[in-house]
């Protein structure tokens, strides 16, 4: 399950890093919201992977910590995912007045010479 959990991470980025390398804006926003993915994947990885364990302790039973899911990094992508989304909406809408005041989505303001 880990070397999946990594390849998809790796996919993730690299699909990103890619799109951030395109001349449109659109990709950009997009390659950005592909990288933001695979962090908040990395983060949430970083706090072990566990099937079937709850994330919450009961006070009543006495039960190894171990055998339970870390909530702190599920906490934390959960944040980070609200943010993101705030984000993207905001590059959004500077990508749509940049392209009203220019005429072009390209990265910057100038379609290339062909």
């Amino acid at each position: 399950m880990e070397s999946i959990y990594a390849l998809a991470i790796a996919v993730l980025t690299g699909s990103g890093v890619w799109l951030l390398l395109r001349p449109r804006t659109f990709q950009v926003i997009m390659g950005l919201s592909l990288l933001s993915y695979a962090v908040n994947l990395f983060i949430f990885g970083m706090g072990r992977l566990s099937l079937n364990a709850p994330p919450i302790i009961r006070g009543d039973e006495v039960m190894d910590p171990a055998s339970y899911a870390d909530p702190v990094p599920q906490a934390l992508v959960l944040t980070a995912i609200v943010i993101g989304f705030a984000t993207t909406a905001l590059f959004l809408v500077v990508l749509l007045a940049s392209r009203g005041l220019t005429g072009t989505d390209h990265v910057d303001g100038q379609e290339p010479e062909t």
